[in-house]
């Protein structure tokens, strides 16, 4: 049986639907595994600089802890991008998304 024009339309639409989708998604993945790769270079930093650490120390450490909540405010955007787009596709329920997308906290400096 073939389609209509109007099928194969309708069929379109929902695959770039999806496409969309997939897209804020896979951003907003990437803007977390940014964050997390980040947060691991401020642990490793603590770490290493010890209970004291001088003056370079914390000025390096606070200049990452400033790059983890540059990137924290990116990722809160692309959330944001997400739940819009998912809105305007009529998707109303973002529990899932929220379960899913966890943005950690602000990092306070040292």
């Amino acid at each position: 049986m073939r389609k209509s024009a109007w099928e194969k339309t309708q069929e379109e639409i929902l695959k770039e639907r999806a496409e969309v989708l997939g897209r804020a998604g896979e951003a907003l993945a990437a803007a977390l595994s940014e964050l997390d790769r980040i947060d691991r270079l401020i642990v490793e930093s603590m770490r290493t600089a010890g209970e004291s650490p001088g003056r370079e120390a914390l000025a390096e450490i606070n200049g990452e802890i400033r790059r983890y909540n540059r990137a924290r405010e990116y990722a809160e955007l692309r959330y944001y991008y997400l739940i819009v787009t998912r809105e305007a596709m009529g998707i109303r329920r973002h529990k899932a998304v929220e379960e899913v997308y966890r943005i950690p906290p602000k990092r306070k400096y040292l």
